[in-house]
């Protein structure tokens, strides 16, 4: 559910993940550590639905293909041709797992 398009009262009694959930400046997450990396971030605004985007995506599919990433990130940002976060999210899966924080 895109949360710019979300009315708070919708979420309410739900658990909501942010970026600022999925890891800590000390140890961040995987996909974060990835999107630095790649040098994927774009504007404040897109960054983190797309790494929110990544995350779902990889809890669904572990192993993504080009296009089941790009089909994921679709429409999530319209300042970015997405080859950099693509890339992100492709290092990000193939990465041996850590755990997370």
């Amino acid at each position: 559910m895109a949360s710019c398009l979300t009315l708070a009262v919708r979420a309410q009694g739900r658990t909501v993940l942010t970026v600022e959930g999925l890891g800590t400046a000390e140890r961040p997450h995987p996909l974060q550590a990835a999107f630095a990396e790649a040098g994927a971030s774009q504007c404040g605004f897109c960054t983190p639905g797309l790494v929110l985007g990544a995350r779902a995506l990889l809890d669904a599919v572990p192993n993504p293909t080009e296009d089941e990433v790009r089909d994921a990130l679709a429409g999530l940002c319209r300042c970015t041709g997405y080859a950099k976060p693509v890339a992100a999210v492709l290092a990000a899966a193939s990465a041996a797992p850590e755990e997370e924080p």
